[in-house]
């Protein structure tokens, strides 16, 4: 009975969103068509406004009457879509014979017609992401979500000297497997990290976290998971039980859908123009939808944390977050493979900087932790990968990593303009910053810089304008020796020192096009 009830009472929580999603569907539709008409808002919305809502009301009430809203009764798409074009002809008709024999409402045609016309496209839209979500077509998905498969879990089983028939037979097997789930490429590059067959080490196909959380501790030395995390609910907590159930050094090796890809893969599955079309909605969904506060939940509610869109830094990001490092990223077949070793215990963030404007912590004066401000031109969890990126990429000038792939496409026009720094003002007026100084620096940037420099660096407040814009330094050396310099100045003559570099940096910003990467 509570069972029941409990089923009943989600079935009424997913109607009641689909039917506020369809509202502001409408109303977005009615609000368009009455901004094209060739007057002003301030004339049509009253004069529309209680015509709209008797409007909702019929729209809402015919679409209960003909269950457009029971979207758990249809297994594909085109079940919906076949449910939504009956329902709004119907609401069409109605519409009209109210108009036109009784008339009701005396709005535009042109407002009646775009208001459905647009508000079916939009629904149809929607339903097909919602359906490509609950049954993803994209790329190939596992027979088994839930339900993991192990290969091998016979702890009898010792490991015999490779000449063993034995042993040869359960590699081969394992082999035949991952081939069939994924390609001799990926084969090579997992046995390229792990001796495949060896019952140490363990493959499976698992999206769910359950499946992880009843491994035995340190029974395995690597785990392949053959699953792309896309899938995974709670990515983070995942990561987390894995590096739990693995010693030291183990390795994990899995995949991921990057975002990218799956814009090649949306282009080339449809036809052009509706390829656009769907990409437009599969981003704004999948990419916006996720990062606000409310539209999150939605969702999360009707993917279920399913195929969700990462980008390569995220991937990572939350790969060095959990305590492993990566030892080598490959795509493969139009997926992200990695391999990663445990290093250390997870950081367990709870805040992980995900929204538009972020904080990041920093060293200021006398080594205290500081908080600067600013608006993400990075794709989340970038922060933890730093040092891989630096490792991987190096910097000619010092200052910002060559070739960035954290680095988004609109943060990249945001540096240029140096928008992604106003919030930073609101640490000048708290007083964290200075107007010119050397720049705040994260605890694995400040630890590149020789020793010498560091004891100078914490003595001051660091500024929102660096030396950097003054001498434009080319290599790191090049940008000790300007910060070395600027702060022997300033300590000589603080005032003087700081209106000097400040009109210098004006000058190479305004007119040598100096700019941040």
């Amino acid at each position: 009975m509570v069972k029941e009830n409990t089923h009943k009472n989600k079935k009424l929580k997913e109607k009641i969103i689909i039917i506020f999603i369809d509202i502001l569907i409408i109303s977005v539709s009615f609000l368009l068509f009455v901004w094209i008409k060739p007057a002003t808002f301030r004339i049509y919305l009253p004069k529309y406004f209680q015509p709209f809502l008797y409007f909702g009301l019929v729209w809402i009430s015919v679409s209960l009457f003909i269950s457009k809203y029971n979207l758990e009764n249809v297994k594909r798409w085109k079940g919906e879509l076949i449910g939504i074009l009956i329902t709004n002809l119907t609401i069409l008709a109605i519409i009209l014979v109210l108009m036109f024999s009784y008339g009701a409402f005396n709005w535009s045609r042109l407002i009646v017609y775009g208001t459905i016309l647009l508000s079916t496209i939009l629904e149809i839209a929607i339903a097909y992401i919602y359906f490509s979500y609950k049954n993803p077509v994209l790329l190939p998905d596992f027979k088994s979500v839930n339900k993991p498969k192990f290969f091998p879990v016979d702890k009898s089983f010792k490991v015999p000297n490779k000449d063993d028939s034995v042993y040869i037979a359960n590699r081969d097997h394992i082999k035949e497997i991952i081939l069939e789930n994924t390609s001799n490429e990926v084969y090579n590059f997992i046995s390229k990290y792990i001796d495949v067959g060896n019952p140490n080490n363990l493959t499976l196909s698992t999206s769910t976290l359950f499946n992880i959380q009843q491994l035995p501790a340190n029974r395995f030395i690597s785990l392949v998971n053959l699953h792309k995390i896309n899938d995974i609910r709670r990515i983070n907590k995942f990561f987390e039980a894995l590096n739990e159930k693995l010693p030291d050094g183990g390795l994990c090796i899995s995949s991921a859908e990057t975002y990218h890809v799956r814009k090649e893969n949306i282009l080339e599955k449809y036809p052009p123009v509706f390829n656009r079309i769907y990409y437009f909605f599969d981003f704004i969904f999948t990419r916006v939808f996720p990062k606000l506060p409310v539209f999150h939940r939605i969702y999360y509610f009707i993917t279920l944390g399913r195929n969700r869109v990462l980008s390569k830094a995220e991937t990572l990001g939350r790969i060095y977050s959990c305590g492993f490092e990566c030892i080598e990223d490959k795509y493969i077949d139009g997926m992200l493979y990695f391999v990663a070793r445990k290093i250390k215990q997870p950081a367990f963030d709870m805040n992980p900087s995900y929204g538009p404007l972020f904080k990041m912590k920093r060293i200021g004066k006398n080594k205290k932790f500081i908080y600067v401000y600013k608006l993400r031109t990075m794709h989340p969890y970038s922060e933890y990968i730093q040092e891989y990126v630096y490792n991987a990429y190096g910097s000619q000038n010092g200052d910002k990593a060559d070739n960035d792939f954290r680095v988004t496409y609109w943060g990249r026009f945001m540096r240029k303009f140096w928008i992604d720094e106003l919030p930073m003002l609101i640490n000048l007026v708290k007083g964290d910053l200075k107007l010119v100084g050397v720049r705040p620096l994260s605890v694995h940037k400040f630890h590149t810089y020789d020793k010498r420099i560091q004891e100078k660096r914490v003595r001051f407040k660091p500024g929102l304008v660096p030396p950097f814009y003054a001498d434009l330094p080319k290599n790191f050396e090049e940008l000790q020796k300007s910060e070395e310099d600027y702060l022997d100045k300033y300590e000589k003559n603080p005032f003087a020192t700081d209106l000097n570099y400040f009109f210098k940096a004006f000058y190479n910003i305004i007119f040598k096009r100096a700019r941040s990467n």
